[in-house]
């Protein structure tokens, strides 16, 4: 336990990181006990930890993605069939880019491919809300209690959410051009070691370039919540005297657009004010699964009434589970 905790807080949390920063603003006379450093002190500290964490994620799972093109990807789930083939979607959602407007034209693909309409909605709705690097970040922050059920319930509703699709029979609402695209089935190359170093190496620089304006966005609006924002206001509009904090929090989120690694910080600073954890794991699912950009782009995939079913099937999940993990947070944290 000692040895899990020491991982926990100094390898993924990197609080010698924030002991740093806080000594070293001491000596430039900022008091971080004060509005003002404890500003510049959470936003340093988020920024360099999150910036950390995120090329060391970006590398390990683009090498284990590398391994996964959509080709291969496509046969894989050709082989299975029934809620198999949407579990075995799902886990590879959890493989594959880090928002929905990247997996966005790899369910296109899928779907062009002729695989069931549940499979390839199983793993869109995966890919956003459920990734490794979630799962480790989750654990910086939360502990692993809480990102283990996090990822569990994000595939649970993924599958469900796929069968439920399938069952529905929405075939005839993909787009006419989706459907009559056809796939080609093209043997992706074997990739050499260093060829499959050199793609995890071109994926860090490409992701982090795309994410760090909301990593900065995110940490600054976490350090305003953390240091500015007073607690009773938090905790009145996200805690437990509310009972429709869930289902706020998930209809904030959804206009917005970032990433995991955006809406950590924010996180962290709402759990620290008093917010409840199902209320900000809401938050965070409808951000990453739910963007108003991205149900943009599958707009032009799929007819309006397909649209408005993942949406309801997508939200109706975030809110159930924001609900159950406010009803189970004193056993998780």
């Amino acid at each position: 336990m000692g040895a899990w905790q020491f991982v926990q807080d100094q390898i993924l949390g990197m609080k010698w990181l924030n002991e740093l920063i806080g000594n070293g603003l001491s000596m430039l006379g900022l008091d971080v006990g004060e509005r003002v450093g404890g500003s510049v002190q959470f936003f340093l500290y988020d920024v360099l930890k999150i910036m950390m964490l995120l090329c060391f994620l970006i590398f390990l799972i683009s090498y284990i993605q590398s391994y996964f093109p959509p080709e291969r990807s496509k046969r894989i789930l050709g082989r299975f069939h029934g809620v198999g083939a949407n579990i075995i979607s799902a886990l590879l959602g959890t493989v594959t880019p880090f928002c929905s407007c990247s997996s966005i034209p790899l369910f296109i693909g899928f779907t062009s491919a002729g695989l069931p309409m549940g499979v390839t909605f199983s793993f869109l709705i995966s890919s956003p809300m459920v990734d490794l690097g979630s799962l480790l970040l989750l654990m910086s922050i939360f502990g692993a209690k809480v990102a283990i059920v996090y990822v569990v319930v994000g595939l649970v509703i993924a599958v469900a959410g796929g069968i439920l699709i399938e069952k529905l029979h929405m075939e005839p609402y993909v787009e006419e051009f989706i459907r009559n695209a056809g796939g080609v089935d093209i043997d992706s190359p074997m990739l050499t070691k260093r060829e499959r170093v050199q793609f995890a190496k071109e994926q860090v620089i490409s992701t982090f370039k795309k994410v760090f304006p909301y990593i900065l966005i995110g940490v600054g609006i976490g350090a305003v919540i953390h240091n500015w924002i007073p607690e009773s206001w938090i905790e009145a509009v996200l805690g437990g005297s509310n009972p429709f904090g869930v289902i706020l929090a998930t209809l904030v989120g959804v206009p917005m657009y970032a990433d995991i690694f955006g809406t950590i910080p924010v996180a962290e600073a709402l759990l620290y004010k008093g917010a409840q954890l199902g209320t900000i794991l809401s938050f965070m699912m409808a951000v990453t699964t739910l963007s108003l950009p991205s149900m943009i782009m599958l707009r032009k995939a799929v007819k309006p009434k397909l649209l408005a079913l993942f949406i309801g099937i997508c939200t109706i999940g975030i809110i159930m589970v924001g609900y159950l993990f406010n009803v189970f947070q004193f056993l998780l944290v």
